[in-house]
């Protein structure tokens, strides 16, 4: 459902579709350690697989930094790998080092294998295959030549390639550009002008390109300011691109297209933790969120919505206090919802969703508003997803909002409008390893039946369920009450650490 592997954070990713049908996703990663440094800690890349998209299993580590000396020496950042001729190529963002002031020195490297599974790479070469361009973009201090992504040219028999880059033309604050470079072999690239310069950005980040069905393009980035993802629009690769406006909100960032087990085209992307698992911490690297459904009309504005693919891990409806959970609420005038209570004998809201006209947001305890967004018109429904801390909202259908929360017990869901409260059932989500007890899923706790433990301790979302000896992990089919054993919780929780997201760097990479 969400994934990371075991100890360690996930950032900016991969994904890969082989041809019978299962997954394999590429990720940098990184400890949970206090000091967090992007140079010395994001040096290789995880691998996973799945059949479905939502259940991952860890492979292990497929990629590394090179050797002393080398152009990617310091760190290897996000990936791009591709099918090519019998097994793979993949171009990859490479560090060799820092400039005076500490700002990494980025380029883009090429690897092949001989395989298809993600796994035997090699190098070509001692040099990176290509190079920002001082003509056009920055060079040295607060330079970018990161996140490549490759695509076929759509008009030669050649290679496009699109990287994250600083507009050299423009104030570095707002500099923020998707830099673009043609080969016909992978190995000689031709760098040109910016292909998007919007000059409000600061970064844009993890470029991502996508043929629609009309033949037209799509282009992602992630904006380092917002952490949300845009989407830009073309009738060609060389433009001219419309700007279309946030398709991820802020949280959902570094996007992936790929097409799912049902044949539609979903989007993947990461979501931020906070240091020390605790409300009170900054937000740092996370995890792989659950997929959501591309709907990209012609001429128009592309939109998330819920990806029917996760229909089978939810269970039935039910009016129990649940933490992990999917309901749906029909809006009315303000209209506030209410997902977690405060500690045992405290009934006050310590989670809600509020949504009132076109202004939507995650409070959490005493009403401190976690995330907020404008929506462009009163919505009439919300679907809400909570998986631990992590909470999703869409707004007639579209994905509009997500929040982190670690306060509060599970309670029944209760909505509250102008006329009166009511319940609001819900469906539990049961989790593809809910047993396990590090950063990957929620720990329901050791075999007992009286066990306790502190809000914001033990499993990633802070909160622990009593357990029964002798049971098994639920799975898909398994019953409301197979899947969510009884809640008990007590105050406390780890105090916070040193924000690990880096910010010396690159949003932290």
């Amino acid at each position: 459902m969400r994934y990371a592997p075991p100890g360690l954070c996930v950032n900016d990713f991969d994904l890969l579709r082989h041809a019978d049908g299962a997954y394999t996703v590429l990720h940098l990663q990184g400890p949970w350690t206090a000091e967090f440094d992007h140079l010395r800690m994001e040096t290789s890349y995880g691998r996973a697989t799945s059949a479905d998209l939502v259940h991952w299993e860890p492979q292990g580590t497929a990629f590394g930094n090179g050797l002393p000396g080398r152009f990617d020496q310091q760190a290897v950042w996000t990936m791009h790998a591709f099918p090519h001729g019998t097994g793979m190529a993949m171009l990859y963002t490479a560090v060799s080092g820092l400039t005076p002031d500490g700002w990494p020195l980025q380029s883009v490297g090429l690897a092949y294998s001989e395989r298809t599974d993600g796994t035997g790479w090699r190098r070509h070469g001692a040099g990176p295959v290509a190079e920002a361009d001082p003509r056009w973009y920055r060079t040295g201090e607060r330079m970018g030549w990161r996140d490549p992504f490759v695509v076929r040219d759509d008009e030669s028999d050649g290679w496009v390639m699109v990287v994250c880059a600083s507009d050299a033309s423009l104030p570095v604050e707002v500099g923020g550009c998707v830099a673009w470079a043609t080969a016909d072999d992978l190995e000689h690239w031709t760098v040109h002008p910016p292909l998007i310069s919007p000059g409000d950005v600061d970064e844009l980040e993890c470029p991502v390109l996508e043929r629609l069905d009309d033949g037209s393009w799509l282009l992602l980035g992630s904006v380092g300011a917002t952490r949300g993802f845009e989407a830009w629009t073309a009738p060609r690769l060389r433009g001219p691109w419309t700007r279309r406006g946030p398709l991820g909100p802020t949280g959902a960032y570094a996007p992936r297209v790929v097409v799912a087990p049902d044949g539609s085209r979903v989007v993947l992307h990461t979501t931020p933790r906070r240091v020390g698992l605790a409300d009170t911490g900054d937000p740092c690297r996370g995890m792989l969120a659950q997929p959501k459904t591309l709907v990209a009309p012609p001429g128009e504005a592309p939109r998330l919505a819920w990806w029917p693919g996760l229909e089978p891990w939810l269970g039935e409806l039910t009016g129990d206090p649940a933490l992990h959970a999917v309901g749906d609420v029909d809006v009315s005038g303000r209209t506030e919802v209410v997902l977690r209570a405060g500690d045992p004998g405290d009934d006050s809201a310590a989670l809600a969703v509020a949504c009132e006209g076109t202004d939507l947001r995650v409070n959490g305890p005493g009403g401190r508003v976690l995330s907020r967004t404008v929506l462009p018109s009163p919505a009439s429904a919300l679907r809400i997803l909570t998986i631990g801390e992590y909470v999703e909202v869409y707004a007639d259908g579209v994905f509009a909002l997500t929040a982190l929360c670690y306060s509060g017990r599970p309670a029944p869901w209760t909505a509250t409008a102008a006329d009166g409260a009511r319940q609001v059932p819900v469906r539990p989500i049961r989790l593809p390893d809910p047993y396990r007890d590090d950063a990957s899923a929620v720990w329901s706790g050791p075999p007992a039946t009286t066990a306790t433990a502190p809000v914001g301790a033990g499993g990633e979302d802070g909160v622990r369920i009593g357990g029964t000896p002798g049971t098994t992990p639920p799975v898909p089919g398994a019953s409301a009450s197979e899947a969510l054993p009884p809640w008990s919780t007590r105050a406390g929780r780890p105090g916070p650490r040193r924000n690990l997201s880096a910010a010396n760097g690159p949003r932290g990479k």
